[in-house]
């Protein structure tokens, strides 16, 4: 049979043909898994086709391949270019899973998963399953993480599940097989569902960054058109006289973590009530060098005004997402972490 040497010549089916009978067996049934009905055929007749290559043309197809990927530049990956990637290959019921467990929580395996599911949501689903089965799923996940999880139990069923856990010899493999499969096809599946990020909260978030004039000019076209949809931005909103309901502590914290000239230009647009907070968690030397620096500055754009309490209230964001500070709602026990 006539060894092929005319690279040239070869269609894209035969360079394909020649790719995957270059694989091992594994790779190539690989591929092959991830290939429709049509494509498999198409090829495996490629294949059958294809007779002796020589081993320059294999060479060649490699280098090829590795310069056309290098030429394309960056990769970008994305979930929506991954889903409309695996559309073409997966059924949509396979790409829906596929997609919410992606975007579910962080961690490679179902344990690690849990760990960044918030304890609250997590005991709230917990609580309707039976208790020998929760016992095994707390032995599953940190001892740090299942402490708040056992926390947030109604106290009775707590108990049971302790009494379950003290009571419990060696799990079986396929129990624990089974309560994995549960838990990612019913709630990871709906928490990935739940978890997607509302509207109204990145609009808010967006406004937070405007300077007050643009955020007032689009507040009240808003207003006009959807009223509603307003009133749920305006209470996702995040202001810098809302740096009132942070304790004491808190506003400490964000003293040391913002620069002095951005605060006195902050609070040289502030009211009383919170400039007064800031200067009472300040030392009364540093409070009184504060006031003459705001006083010394003369009139301040209301666009630096803005700009510098978007600033700090970013940093108080910040320091409530590493837990370093609580920003209540101002309704007494209840506190929510922005």
């Amino acid at each position: 049979m006539r060894v092929r040497t005319d690279y040239r010549s070869l269609s894209g089916i035969e360079k394909a043909a020649m790719f995957m009978l270059s694989l091992s067996e594994e790779h190539a049934a690989q591929l092959f898994e991830n290939m429709g009905d049509e494509e498999i055929r198409e090829l495996s007749q490629g294949m059958a086709n294809l007779g002796n290559v020589s081993s320059e043309i294999v060479e060649r197809l490699y280098v090829d391949f590795a310069e056309q990927i290098s030429s394309a530049g960056s990769i970008i990956g994305t979930p929506e270019s991954t889903e409309r990637l695996l559309s073409k290959v997966v059924g949509a019921e396979r790409v829906t899973q596929i997609m919410e467990e992606l975007r579910g929580p962080a961690g490679r395996t179902m344990w690690d998963k849990l760990a960044n599911v918030n304890e609250h949501v997590l005991a709230n689903y917990l609580k309707n399953e039976y208790p020998q089965t929760v016992a095994v799923i707390l032995t599953k996940i940190r001892s740090d993480h299942a402490a708040r999880v056992l926390a947030a139990f109604p106290e009775s069923f707590s108990m049971e599940v302790i009494n379950r856990m003290l009571r419990m010899e060696a799990v079986q493999k396929e129990v624990v097989d089974d309560i994995e499969r549960t838990l990612r096809s019913e709630f990871m599946s709906n928490l990935a569902r739940t978890q997607r990020r509302d509207s109204h909260e990145m609009v808010a978030e967006i406004f937070n960054g405007l300077d007050r004039s643009t955020e007032n000019q689009f507040m009240t076209m808003l207003e006009e058109r959807n009223r509603d949809a307003a009133e749920k931005i305006r209470q996702l909103m995040f202001t810098f006289e809302d740096l009132a309901n942070v304790d004491p502590a808190g506003i400490q914290a964000i003293l040391r973590a913002v620069d002095n000239d951005k605060l006195a230009t902050a609070l040289k647009g502030a009211s009383e009530i919170i400039a007064g907070m800031f200067f009472e968690n300040m030392s009364q030397r540093a409070a009184k060098i504060l006031k003459e620096d705001i006083a010394a500055m003369g009139p301040v754009r209301m666009r630096d005004v803005d700009e510098a309490q978007v600033e700090i209230v970013t940093v108080a964001k910040d320091l409530a997402d590493k837990g370093e500070i609580i920003i209540s709602d101002g309704g007494g026990e209840d506190e929510l972490v922005y």
